[in-house]
């Protein structure tokens, strides 16, 4: 291997930002010139400082009405800035759906299984790894683990992979795609995920389901939404594990959210990932 293969494949641009507490507007007018900045010289993310939107620390503003008020029209400002990329990337999603094999659907699906508690690029770059190495399909325990040491509790998650290998293939052949047709309900589709994919809850079902063009209406309540929809005054704690109950009740809340901003639940859940990680991804 040279030198030149060892250099990282994308750009990462460091954004230097003063922000000011409470001058939602000023904050943002800052963050998209720089990511506009950062495109023009070939970056593919932009790193910001923590709560650049609203300024570090917001405390006792954040119960103000105004300062809500602000920050839901920022999210809109956001959202115009990125809405043709979220266009872009769900076209691509649809696709995978339309056009993809059944080695495609799988590769969402392990996808998925990974990103509990582990970077999303880090688990798209191990499932490329192991369709490289032919182990995705044909890996076993230890070889597939050993392709997982970015991942958290690689074991656990080698394992599901080797069980969801074993629920998909009938006679020889992955059967992702004539499984999820047989519901006419999509929201049938999720619980029969949840119920019968090892290690696959409610959040991994609903990002399986949008990363293949069937989750318009679901909403993927990972750590950086939950973390808004805290900031917004819809749940007062972020729970660490959710019921289904719990799941639907803020999944319900979220959906009205979205209706009351005017923003589609599809697109919203990649605005306020991108208000955390300023970048779109998976």
């Amino acid at each position: 291997m040279n030198k030149q293969s060892l250099i990282s494949m994308y750009k990462v641009a460091l954004a230097q930002l003063n922000a000011t507490v409470g001058d939602i507007e000023g904050n943002t007018e800052k963050i998209v010139g720089y990511i506009v900045r950062a495109r023009a010289r070939g970056a593919a993310r932009v790193v910001f400082p923590e709560l650049a939107i609203t300024g570090y620390p917001p405390e006792d503003l954040l119960l103000k009405p105004s300062l809500i008020s602000a920050t839901y029209k920022e999210l809109h400002r956001i959202y115009n800035s990125i809405r043709q990329d979220i266009i872009s990337r769900l076209r691509e999603f649809r696709d995978i759906w339309e056009e993809g094999s059944e080695e495609d659907l799988f590769k969402e699906l392990v996808f998925c299984l990974l990103t509990p508690q582990s970077k999303a690029e880090r688990c798209w770059e191990a499932v490329n790894n192991l369709e490289k190495k032919n182990l995705l399909f044909n890996g076993d325990i230890d070889e597939i683990a050993n392709e997982l040491n970015n991942i958290r509790f690689k074991y656990n998650k080698a394992r599901y992979i080797l069980e969801a290998r074993k629920r998909f293939i009938a006679n020889g052949s992955l059967k992702i795609k004539d499984g999820i047709k047989n519901f006419e309900d999509i929201f049938e589709a999720r619980d029969w995920l949840v119920k019968n994919v090892k290690g696959m809850g409610y959040k991994e079902a609903s990002h399986f389901l949008r990363n293949i063009g069937l989750g318009e209406n679901f909403a993927i309540l990972d750590r950086h939404i939950l973390k808004n929809l805290k900031i917004f005054g819809m749940i007062e704690e972020i729970p660490e594990n959710m019921s289904k109950k719990m799941y639907f009740e803020i999944e319900q809340k979220i959906r009205e959210f979205s209706k009351r901003i005017s923003i589609p639940l599809v697109h919203l859940d990649f605005v306020l990932w991108y208000k955390e990680t300023k970048h779109l991804f998976k």
